[in-house]
């Protein structure tokens, strides 16, 4: 009993003691915050904002008690203390303070946005959550084609946004250009390919082409643009076997397969009812019949 009481007097296991209460008394704090902020806060966007900050805030205060606890005492030493133990801290936890950092500059800066469709570190998917170290998204592509979920939950370290490009598919600007190639043989009307194609491209697009104007005038007028046709296009190339009709159109961000898919269907449907003036091409291959040879063998003498 005597050793237990002779360690609880050393000075700096009361200070641990003391420290470590505060630890858990603020963690259960923040648990107890969180919770009343979900009940209070209706706007899921404000709510969820309001947790991470209370959560960031609790961070903040826990590293600065280790701060104060280990430092204050001795005034004399404070600054000496002070510079080693920023200095050992910044080396060991540089990655976590990366991501802390990270956290800010992504909340303030708005890089992006739970909700967002992003490419960070060669991995594209829809932004699920930020909290103050990691980005979880829910990735894209790998194994599945297009801008499919590929079902798998990607946890990425905010430090990234400081250490390489960031694509993001939504912020200010949530449309894309994409292109559908239509390959038509070359005994084909043209003049009447590129009409059924445009027309079809027109109709099915021309909310998206509506919508993106207005979002695309306000772009120029935010960054340095030169403005840009965002009505279908089309462009005519030429190859061995087929003639190549190159559409380019705007969608939306998150409808890039299911609009090529109807972009197709309905070009397709138009062309079968063109009675063969049109043609769809594809690569054929013609076997050849071997003729027939008549071969006589004479012996000799």
């Amino acid at each position: 009993m005597q050793v237990f009481e002779d360690f609880l007097k050393d000075p700096f296991v009361l200070k641990g003691i003391r420290l470590l209460i505060w630890i858990v008394f603020i963690v259960l704090c923040i648990g107890f915050l969180r919770k009343l902020a979900k009940k209070r806060i209706e706007n899921i966007n404000l709510r969820y904002k309001a947790q991470k900050g209370i959560e960031v805030i609790g961070y903040l205060l826990i590293i600065s008690l280790f701060i104060i606890s280990f430092t204050m005492e001795s005034v004399k030493d404070y600054t000496v203390i002070i510079g080693l133990f920023t200095a050992g801290l910044t080396f060991t936890l540089q990655e976590l303070i990366l991501s802390v950092a990270g956290s800010f500059y992504i909340f303030f800066v708005r890089v992006y946005k739970p909700g967002d469709r992003i490419e960070i570190n060669n991995i594209k998917g829809d932004v699920i959550d930020i909290d103050s170290i990691y980005t979880t998204i829910m990735e894209m592509g790998e194994w599945v084609s297009s801008d499919n979920y590929s079902g798998r939950i990607v946890k990425i370290s905010n430090a990234f946004v400081f250490k390489g490009p960031i694509k993001n598919y939504s912020m200010d600007f949530p449309f894309v250009w994409d292109e559908l190639n239509i390959l038509v043989t070359f005994d084909s009307n043209l003049e009447m390919a590129k009409k059924i194609i445009l027309e079809k491209a027109s109709e099915l697009l021309s909310d998206y082409t509506d919508k993106s104007k207005s979002r695309w005038a306000k772009m120029v007028e935010r960054y340095y643009l030169e403005d840009a046709k965002l009505d279908p296009t089309l462009a005519i190339g030429l190859t061995d076997n087929w003639i190549t009709v190159n559409l380019r159109y705007i969608t939306d961000y998150k409808l890039r397969r299911i609009t090529k898919n109807r972009l197709f269907d309905n070009i397709a449907q138009g062309i079968s009812l063109t009675d063969g003036k049109v043609k769809l091409a594809s690569t054929t291959l013609q076997l050849l019949k071997i003729p027939e040879m008549d071969v006589r063998v004479h012996s000799g003498h």
